[in-house]
């Protein structure tokens, strides 16, 4: 049992605002996700977002297991934090201060860590929240920009609290521009398109914060859908962004989405090829190269890609993978799909499936990601239908249906309305007991 000095101490822990309290029941693959993620953002000196990227960074690598990097991190932060406010304290530190306390409790460190508990006791007296109910806009602002890494749910949550923080510091128009990039991810796989009122905030949040270049790739390309002429502004901010330190928020890879819906894939490959002309050794931008080549190979039947183009495909893809070790799951899926379009790599592709198929390190939502793709790889590359749709099964029947469980369903239902598959009777039975999901 815990004595009542430790088990006061867990409740003023528990009671922090810091990446502890907000980030529960992430598994291994997400944390490594996250790590990736961050490690493409980048830490450009000018990026506005440096003290909270090392905070997260050190929390995922504390999950990861590697506490003496992790403290490393968020020492950066704290440094971080008082070299840009020119300020030795202030309520901005409050979250770092929270995430050295718990860094401390887990390894067994309580002098230290009450020593951060009693600074957070500190900065809380001499910098009171607005209200009894609120929190400091910095720390709204640092809460939704780590749950927007977390998750569609997540990333709604987040744009709230951005909302919450903007209204009490107008003038951050980082975090306008943050909460309608998290609004805009959230609404990537609906079906409906952005609503009016996020264009209007979008356009505004565009307005009031020229310089962040994401935002405008995000809003050209909603325009773009909505068949708005963008052509000659989409070549005018690709230059702009070529001219950026390379980061995942650089905005370039909206603005290849846009190419992609404007059919102008071959303006995307140009753009990311100059890109890796000036930075050949970025692998964010071979992997923003490896998807434009992916969408050419793949574009469709009465388009084949040349030889060449698949060739240059499959070389990107193979590099992305060694790049990309701790993520390397959708890139080997994409260089199958790619290698299953090459001449003399269909073997190699199915190879590849089965390699992945015999992993025993894939969480649940790996596999329904891996059992919906081999799915649609059955179906088109193969002509295998019976086989695709018992994959399609597969990924569907998954507890807690990630996107692509979720997307597989949407499959079956779809053969099932065509009614051209002799399992439509075994379809409409799987369907009718499958099992409502608690993540829908």
């Amino acid at each position: 049992f815990l004595s009542s000095s430790s088990s006061q101490t867990l409740s003023k822990l528990e009671a922090l605002e810091c990446h502890f309290t907000w980030v529960k029941d992430t598994t291994r693959s997400q944390l490594l996700h996250r790590r990736v993620q961050l490690e493409d953002i980048g830490t450009d000196e000018g990026n506005f977002w440096l003290t909270s990227i090392y905070n997260l960074w050190g929390f995922v690598l504390y999950e990861l297991g590697s506490s003496k990097e992790a403290h490393k991190y968020f020492r950066k932060a704290t440094e971080t934090l008082q070299r840009l406010r020119k300020e030795d304290e202030g309520p901005w530190l409050m979250v770092n201060y929270g995430n050295l306390a718990w860094l401390h409790h887990h390894l067994g460190e309580e002098a230290e860590s009450q020593d951060y508990l009693s600074k957070v006791e500190a900065l809380k007296s001499k910098f009171p929240s607005p209200s009894q109910d609120e929190l400091h806009p910095e720390i709204y602002a640092e809460k939704a920009w780590t749950l927007m890494k977390f998750g569609r749910d997540n990333q709604r949550l987040a744009a709230d609290y951005f909302q919450r923080s903007f209204k009490m510091q107008p003038d951050m128009v980082q975090w306008q521009s943050s909460r309608v990039i998290a609004l805009a991810s959230a609404a990537k796989h609906s079906d409906t398109g952005l609503s009016g009122d996020l264009m209007q905030e979008i356009r505004t949040a565009r307005e009031q914060d020229p310089e962040n270049l994401y935002v405008a790739a995000v809003e050209l390309k909603e325009r773009g859908k909505k068949g708005e002429s963008v052509k000659n502004e989409a070549e005018t901010l690709g230059q702009k962004i070529l001219l950026q330190p390379v980061s995942s928020y650089s905005g370039l890879k909206p603005l290849l989405r846009l190419h992609r819906e404007l059919g102008s894939l071959d303006k995307a490959i140009v753009l990311t090829e100059e890109a890796l002309e000036k930075h050949p050794d970025e692998r964010y931008l071979k992997r923003c190269a490896a998807l434009c080549y992916k969408w050419k190979v793949l574009r469709g039947r009465g388009n084949q890609a040349d030889q060449r183009t698949i060739k240059r495909a499959i070389k990107l893809h193979e590099e992305v993978v060694d790049l990309y070790p701790d993520s390397s799951l959708v890139k080997k899926i994409d260089l199958a799909y790619v290698q299953a379009k090459s001449s003399h790599g269909r073997t190699i592709a199915y190879q590849m499936f089965q390699d992945l198929l015999a992993r025993r390190d894939l969480d649940s939502e790996d596999k329904q990601l891996l059992y919906y793709n081999y799915a649609r790889y059955l179906n088109f590359e193969r002509q295998d239908r019976n086989k695709s749709v018992r994959y399609y099964m597969k990924s569907a029947e998954i507890p807690n249906r990630s996107f692509y469980g979720k997307l597989s369903v949407k499959m079956l239902q779809k053969i099932c309305e065509r009614g051209r598959s002799r399992m439509c009777p075994k379809i409409r039975e799987f369907l009718e007991n499958l099992p409502d999901d608690d993540s829908e």
